[in-house]
């Protein structure tokens, strides 16, 4: 999501370089720059026409500080606004208990999916969810809730029979007291249409009457752009929306939608799905959003997700073998399924600041399963002493792994340069040579101490 317009915004920075005073006639190339690039995302015109109008607004005369260069400021201006666009803040749920939440939107935007990834998200954060389910226009959608509530352990109530949803909602709302233990987090999973009718309005507003939710969530699909908003806020002046959650960001690259909803609405966006998993679910955090849309990356959310997914112990002990270069093929695979738990490689390296220009694409991705796959064809041994691969035991491993014997030969080379890079490093041979290289003044990461 948002990569047309990261790599825009970056175009319309460029223009600011080297300008020691920020004046309307040599920052209109850059806003105009800023505004199409904001057009082409999807976002609505009149939001993208008044948000360049705050920049400018704000740009216009002022002096650059000696530290700061004048596309600095203007990022940060523009970062600025971009978060109060968004929301500033992160929105949190209600905290009464039991907490009643109604899930509403378009069908096909992922609300049932959604309702699954809402419950999982509440269940690590200590509540018991019962999943609710309220479409009884959808065949599948009863199954679908069901099976996704069966493969977390949650409790689920439907009624394949029942013909009226609000008398549905009551009851599911009279079974969930006698439940033990009791659910503190109730979700419903109403229907959708394949666009906006009375019907459905209809339908929402009798299910709120009865539920009388804390939460009233609208499920949009990202990809929608400008038609998203005009949902958002014809579901808001129907049932008082409180929230937003944002689906399908991994397949939309313009994300015009979350910059115009909570302009246009005033509701805030809360969570986002980033996939099709039960995992693949996040809090919507504006100002992170925000520095992704510059290009900045995300190292909170990656740090948070590595705490979230990744085993602490095993990470310090593979560590710990690198730092000591007793780094074998065994490591390297759980080094590489650990990394896997982050998700899509090219979702993790635009997380990192400086990265966005790094393209990580389908061919990266296949590369990574190659070399899992010429791994997973070495016996235990083998991966324990590489030394072992002789030429018929790569033909072996080639075969098996369905590659050619120079990619074996490849990986190996590659393994072997890094192993030489950790024996440099230990016992302060690394930095004696970082020492020389650097000119006796030692060396950092780029960007620190390098010139």
């Amino acid at each position: 999501m948002f990569e047309s317009l990261t790599d825009r915004m970056g175009l319309a920075l460029r223009h600011l370089r080297g300008i020691a005073k920020l004046t309307p006639e040599n920052m209109a190339d850059a806003l105009k720059e800023v505004r199409t690039a904001l057009l082409s995302a999807d976002v609505q015109f009149k939001v993208a026409r008044e948000f360049v109008e705050r920049v400018q607004a704000q740009c216009t005369g002022q002096d650059v500080l000696k530290s700061v260069t004048p596309g600095q400021l203007v990022v940060k201006i523009i970062h600025d606004e971009l978060v109060a666009l968004l929301g500033e803040g992160t929105p949190a749920l209600a905290g009464e208990r039991p907490l009643r939440i109604m899930l509403v939107g378009l069908h096909g935007a992922g609300k049932t999916t959604t309702c699954a990834k809402l419950a999982r998200l509440l269940h690590k954060r200590g509540c018991t969810p019962l999943l609710v389910a309220c479409d009884l226009q959808r065949p599948a959608a009863i199954d679908q809730l069901e099976t996704l509530a069966k493969a977390e352990d949650f409790a689920f109530y439907g009624d394949r029979a029942a013909k009226d949803v609000p008398k549905l909602a009551r009851a599911a709302l009279d079974h969930a007291a006698t439940l033990q233990p009791r659910p503190d987090a109730l979700l419903f999973d109403t229907a959708g249409r394949l666009q906006i009718d009375e019907a459905l309005i209809a339908e929402v507003k009798r299910v709120r009457e009865i539920v009388q939710p804390h939460e009233v969530l609208l499920v949009a699909d990202s990809a929608l752009g400008q038609e998203a908003v005009n949902v958002a806020r014809t579901f808001h002046e129907a049932v008082q929306l409180t929230g937003i959650i944002l689906t399908k960001l991994d397949g939309d690259a313009r994300g015009g939608a979350a910059l115009s909803m909570k302009s246009v609405t005033g509701v805030p966006i809360k969570f986002v799905g980033t996939g099709e998993k039960v995992a693949d679910f996040d809090v919507f955090h504006p100002d992170r959003m925000a520095q992704r849309i510059l290009g900045m990356g995300d190292v909170v959310s990656l740090v948070e997700k590595a705490q979230e997914n990744m085993d602490q112990a095993e990470a310090e002990r593979l560590a710990q073998k690198m730092k000591q270069a007793d780094f074998d093929f065994e490591d390297f695979l759980a080094q590489m399924r650990q990394i896997k738990k982050l998700g899509p490689l090219g979702n993790v390296m635009k997380m990192l600041p400086g990265m966005n220009d790094f393209d990580v694409g389908d061919a990266e991705e296949s590369k990574m399963k190659q070399t899992e796959a010429i791994i997973l064809s070495m016996t235990p041994q083998e991966r324990r002493k590489p030394q072992l691969l002789n030429g018929g035991r790569r033909l072996r491993i080639a075969r098996g792994a369905g590659v050619e014997v120079r990619d074996v030969n490849q990986l190996l080379k590659q393994f072997e340069q890094m192993r030489k890079m950790m024996r440099m490093f230990k016992g302060g041979k690394g930095k004696r040579l970082m020492e020389q290289m650097g000119g006796g003044r030692g060396m950092g990461p780029p960007g620190m101490g390098m010139r």
